[in-house]
């Protein structure tokens, strides 16, 4: 009889040089994209490639990538002898984006509406009507704002409409600085709450037509405050 043979155990094999760190470097676009959304990176601040190149590990040509996805968002524009450069929104640009977000928002909502079951909305209510408000007593504007982005990725994940997607998160990577600005005026953020309670109270009941209509009442309320408060925001 033949006897058999063991097989030797593998060596496991070494990772490649440089994984690990490719593994946790982070999204150079995204986080691109956040810092500037959030003014980390401040409008009219100069994005240098070499400095780029260093911090995230990758070669310049990855940067001019990059810079040009942010260059087709609108968030940063090419200046003749300065290179990339933020993107400072003025007065009449920043009306501009909200006279056009009140018509995406509204169809997000409807669309929204439409594609899902009215009782996918429950939780979103509660919540709104519920800690939302405690969050408002409390001066907790992270959090509420935090339950506000939830409403907002929840109706636009409902919408199922890509193109839509796209179109709402460059607004929002415009502006989301300036929301923050205007939910602190005096009164927004307690308007603002009763407006969206409404509009997933419509929800709720399968209303598209009346959700879609309060959603863009509740933009041209915003907007109503912007143009009230604008020296204090802008």
């Amino acid at each position: 009889m033949t006897a058999k043979i063991a097989a030797l155990p593998r060596r496991p094999r070494a990772p490649r040089r440089g994984a690990g760190a490719r593994a946790r470097r982070p999204d150079l676009l995204q986080t691109l994209r956040s810092r500037i959304a959030t003014q980390e990176i401040a409008p009219g601040a100069k994005l240098r490639e070499q400095e780029l190149a260093a911090e995230f590990g990758v070669p310049r040509a990855r940067i001019r990538q990059a810079l040009f996805a942010l260059e087709q968002r609108g968030l940063v524009e090419r200046i003749p002898n300065r290179g990339a450069v933020v993107t400072r929104l003025d007065l009449a640009q920043v009306f501009s984006i909200y006279d056009l977000r009140e018509v995406l928002e509204g169809l997000c909502v409807r669309l929204a509406t439409q594609k899902s079951p009215v009782e996918a909305w429950q939780d979103l209510l509660d919540e709104f009507k519920g800690p939302m408000q405690q969050l408002l007593k409390q001066g907790d504007l992270d959090a509420y704002t935090a339950g506000y982005d939830r409403f907002r990725r929840r109706t636009i994940e409902a919408a199922a409409n890509p193109l839509l997607a796209e179109m709402l998160d460059s607004i929002f990577e415009k502006t989301q600085v300036l929301i923050r600005r205007i939910l602190i005026l005096p009164g927004r953020a307690d308007t603002g709450l009763r407006e969206h309670i409404a509009v997933l109270e419509a929800m709720r009941r399968g209303d598209a037509d009346e959700a879609e209509r309060l959603r863009r009442a509740n933009m041209r309320s915003a907007r109503a405050f912007l143009e009230r408060y604008q020296k204090y925001v802008l």
